[in-house]
């Protein structure tokens, strides 16, 4: 049986063909300096008006921001790591009773982003699952690692907590009721994406994932603390997100773009890969309901203000979004109105 994913355990001396990217899409690593001033805002801070304020000045200005004292336990976390790094390095023969290259399965192991649209791979294995409704699809989980439904549950859960916390902060910092954007976005889907980028021969030449913006509401993101890769784009340049222990990497998705009439970002990020050692990480992804109608709140299109978004849901966007490439122009410019 041919894998058809990297994590094999074989060791690239070269890059392979179709990972090379043409010379003008190439990262220029040598270009990229580290990002000193990401926001990071601490959630156990008692003035709730200065965490919320703290938030909407990092969705403004970058998109991205740290939480720290999230009150998601270590051991979750590390739990969740180590999960990941046994999976990724069982049998190809176990691997592959998950892989699929069809977008559309709620479980699924496979590479790159989209293979059946890519011109050129990307170099990232990765296993991708739906966890909410968890009685919906827990049945479908992998059975090995024979802990992984238990650890893969308590995690998402907890994730799912930290997420809805995060939107009523988001919400107020946009002046509006703190349950302003659950109400909106219904109730939210949940995915997971467990990242793997094994050590590439010549990182220079490709991607772990090339710049893209999210889909979805939120992310949250756990990043290997011993490994580097994710970068960020802002003010026309790449900066590297260094990894910090016990913190977790939030960016605002397309759907809170719009909902915020364009005030805060959904910003291009990618990630790079090295030679030396595999990186993980755990992407939890905070989706609107199907039938969510996104369209700016009424107190952010007053005075005059036009909304910068036609109405649309959330399912007729995010089938936009799997039909392209992922390094296509951002999605929602094809939702602008003109």
């Amino acid at each position: 049986m041919e894998p058809k994913f990297l994590s094999t355990g074989f060791q690239y001396s070269t890059l392979p063909e179709n990972y090379v990217r043409p010379e003008s899409e190439r990262p220029r690593l040598s270009q990229v300096t580290n990002c000193p001033d990401i926001p990071v805002v601490d959630l156990a801070c008692v003035d709730r008006c200065r965490i919320s304020q703290q938030i909407g000045n990092a969705c403004r200005c970058f998109g991205f921001f740290q939480v720290i004292n999230h009150g998601i336990p270590v051991e979750s976390t590390m739990r969740m790591l180590e999960m990941a790094k046994e999976f990724f390095h069982m049998s190809v023969e176990e691997k592959m009773k998950y892989y699929s290259d069809d977008p559309s399965k709620t479980l699924r192991l496979s590479t790159s982003f989209n293979v059946k649209k890519e011109t050129v791979r990307n170099w990232r294995d990765y296993l991708r699952l739906h966890c909410y409704p968890l009685d919906k699809y827990v049945h479908e989980w992998p059975s090995h690692p024979s802990s992984f439904k238990d650890v893969v549950s308590r995690y998402s859960k907890e994730v799912r907590q930290l997420g809805f916390r995060l939107l009523e902060y988001i919400s107020e910092s946009l002046g509006l009721e703190e349950e302003y954007m659950e109400k909106v976005l219904g109730e939210q889907g949940q995915h997971m994406a467990i990242n793997y980028y094994q050590p590439c021969p010549q990182p220079e030449l490709t991607y772990g994932l090339p710049a893209h913006t999210d889909p979805n509401a939120i992310t949250i993101l756990l990043q290997d603390e011993q490994v580097a890769g994710l970068q960020v784009f802002k003010d026309g340049n790449w900066f590297a997100v260094n990894p910090q222990p016990d913190t977790f990497i939030i960016n605002i998705g397309d759907q809170l773009q719009a909902l915020s009439n364009g005030q805060y970002r959904s910003v291009w990020h990618r990630t790079v890969v090295n030679t030396e050692k595999p990186r993980i990480s755990v992407a939890s992804f905070l989706c609107p309901a199907n039938h969510a109608v996104i369209t700016p709140a009424e107190g952010l299109t007053e005075d005059g203000t036009p909304a910068m978004y036609k109405s649309f849901t959330y399912e007729e966007y995010y089938q936009k979004f799997w039909s392209r490439n992922l390094d296509q122009q951002h999605c929602l410019e094809l939702f602008k109105n003109n």
